[in-house]
Order: C-alpha cells, then sequence, then structure tokens
C-alpha cells in the first residue's frame, strides 16, 4: 500500500480536494471548527485514545514511545478494535484517507501512531 494512502492533518488546516475521506480521529469535537468548516466524512472518536491513556500521557514528548506502545494495545483490543476494522475497511475502500486530529504538536500526537498502525495492518 502507498504510505501516501493514508495520511495525517489537522483539523485546524484547510479541507483540500486531494484529501479523500475526511476523518476526524479525536473523542472530542476540536474547539472553534464548526461542522461545516471540517468537512468531514466520518468522526471515529472511538479510535482515540482512552480517556485515562490520554491523562497518563498528557503529551509529553518524554512519554510518547510508551504512550505508543500503550495506545497501539488499545487498538487492537476492546473498544477500539472493532472501529479499527471498520477504519480498516475505509482504508480499501478509497484511494486516499485523511486522519484529522487537533493536537498542536504535528510530530508528536495520536493521530501519527494510528497512521503507522493502520499501514500496518491495512
Amino acid at each position: 500500500m502507498s504510505s501516501l494512502k493514508i495520511v495525517i492533518k489537522r483539523i485546524y488546516d484547510d479541507a483540500d480536494d486531494s484529501d479523500g475521506q475526511r476523518v476526524l480521529v479525536d473523542r472530542m469535537w476540536p474547539r472553534g471548527v464548526s461542522k461545516e468548516r471540517a468537512e468531514l466524512d466520518h468522526w471515529f472518536k472511538e479510535v482515540a485514545p482512552s480517556p485515562d491513556l490520554r491523562t497518563w500521557w498528557d503529551h509529553d514528548p518524554r512519554r510518547f514511545q510508551e504512550f505508543a506502545d500503550r495506545y497501539e494495545q488499545e487498538l487492537s483490543d476492546g473498544e477500539h478494535a472493532e472501529r479499527v476494522d471498520e477504519l480498516i475497511d475505509l482504508v480499501h475502500d478509497h484511494a486516499r484517507v485523511t486522519l484529522l486530529y487537533a493536537a498542536k504538536d504535528e510530530s508528536v500526537n495520536h493521530a501519527r501512531v494510528l497512521q503507522d498502525y493502520l499501514r500496518r495492518h491495512s
């Protein structure tokens, strides 16, 4: 699968025709973004990290690797697994899927972990 098939982008960046399917992967709706501006095709809030994991991590870059390991474990079981399977089906059905997230850090965020996980499991 092409690595360009699953991309990540901040929800605050403008929508673009090249985005393909636009999928919000945050548990909560991002502040200051209207539903019209988001131009979402899907909202998969169930694939976001659990509240407990997110609280533990607290976006601390020093904890990112352990966060990634714990998050990938969540993705493979429990409430996440069924929705992850649906997201994988979506990836198979479309030329491009853009995972949208609200975090400020473009390199240390859960969407990057999810992107890597989907690339390995699609």
